[in-house]
C-alpha cells in the first residue's frame, strides 16, 4: 500500500536535499537496466501468468530483485512498493517501483517498455526516474530540479511541456479503447478525440515522457495502479505540466491519471467531467 495521500499540494516545494536520492535512483536505474536488458527478446524466456491474469516474466522478477538488492543495500530505512514483491516497510519515504512496466511488449520483443522508480516523501511524489534501455533513452526529475532526459546519443538536456493553448492544436494519448470502455468513460474518449488536432494510444510510459518534451498535450489513463504512475508525476511537474486523477484530484491510488502540459489541464478537466 502507498502512504495515505497527502495534504501538501504535490507542486508545494520541498525543504529538504533530494540530491543524493536522485542520484541514487539513477543507479537503480543503471541496475535495473542491466538486469532487464539480459534476457529482453530471449528466445526462451519464462512467462507465467498471475492471479489478476496479466503476465509476468523472469525479467520482471529478477529486475526488481536487483532494485530491492540495492535498496536493502543503501537504503534499509526506506519503504518499498514494487509491482511484483508487493510493500515492505512502513515510513514516510516510500520507493514505488515497477520493474518493467510493458510487459506484454516485453515478452513480444518490442522496445517500448521501461523500468519506473519513484521517491514518495509523505505521500508526495519527489523523484522519478524512467529508463528505457532498449531504446537507450532515460528521463529523471526531482523537485525544485527541473526535467531531465538522456537521448540515444547520450547527451543530457532539459526538457519543458508545450505551450500549445488550445486543444484544437493538442495531440493526445490514451492507453486504448478497451481500457475506456471498461470504465464506462467511451463517450469521453470520443468527445476528446473529436475536440483535438490528433490523438494516438502510444501506450505504457512512452507518452508521460513525450508529454514532459512537449510534443503531446495530453496523456490520460484508467485502471493505473500507484507503481504505473509514480514515477512520471516529478518529471511532468518539473517539466511545468499538470498530473492529476480523472477528476483533477492529487492522488497515486484513484485508479486514473490526467498528465497534461499545464495550460490545458482544465480544458481536458471539463471535457472528462461533460
Amino acid at each position: 500500500m502507498t502512504p495515505p495521500p497527502s495534504s501538501t499540494p504535490w507542486l508545494a516545494p520541498y525543504d529538504g536535499d533530494l540530491r543524493d536520492d536522485l542520484a541514487f535512483a539513477l543507479r537503480l536505474a543503471d541496475a535495473a537496466d542491466s538486469a532487464s536488458m539480459e534476457r529482453f527478446d530471449a528466445p526462451d524466456l519464462e512467462v507465467s501468468t498471475k492471479a489478476d491474469a496479466t503476465h509476468v516474466t523472469e525479467a520482471d522478477l529478477a529486475t526488481e530483485r536487483a532494485i530491492r538488492d540495492l535498496l536493502a543495500r543503501e537504503r534499509p530505512e526506506d519503504g518499498i512498493l514494487g509491482e511484483e514483491y508487493g510493500t515492505s516497510g512502513d515510513t514516510r519515504r516510500q520507493w514505488i517501483i515497477d520493474p518493467i512496466d510493458g510487459t506484454a511488449n516485453y515478452l513480444k520483443g518490442i522496445p517500448m517498455w521501461a523500468t519506473l522508480i519513484a521517491l514518495v516523501v509523505d505521500g508526495v511524489p519527489r523523484v522519478g526516474v524512467v529508463s528505457q534501455p532498449a531504446i537507450s533513452r532515460r528521463w529523471w526529475a526531482a523537485t525544485g530540479a527541473g526535467a531531465w532526459t538522456r537521448g540515444t546519443d547520450g547527451t543530457t538536456r532539459r526538457i519543458r511541456s508545450s505551450d500549445v493553448a488550445t486543444a484544437e492544436e493538442a495531440s493526445i494519448s490514451f492507453q486504448s479503447i478497451g481500457q475506456w470502455d471498461a470504465a464506462g468513460r467511451t463517450d469521453s474518449l470520443l468527445r476528446l478525440t473529436r475536440a483535438v488536432w490528433r490523438d494516438r494510444g502510444y501506450g505504457d510510459a512512452w507518452p508521460y515522457m513525450l508529454l514532459a518534451e512537449g510534443r503531446l498535450e495530453m496523456v490520460a489513463e484508467f485502471d493505473v495502479r500507484e507503481y504505473d504512475i509514480a514515477a512520471h508525476v516529478p518529471i511532468v511537474l518539473e517539466a511545468g505540466g499538470r498530473f492529476t486523477d480523472i477528476d483533477g484530484g492529487e492522488r497515486l491510488d484513484a485508479r486514473s491519471s490526467l498528465a497534461t502540459n499545464g495550460i490545458l489541464h482544465d480544458t481536458f478537466l471539463g471535457m472528462l467531467r461533460t
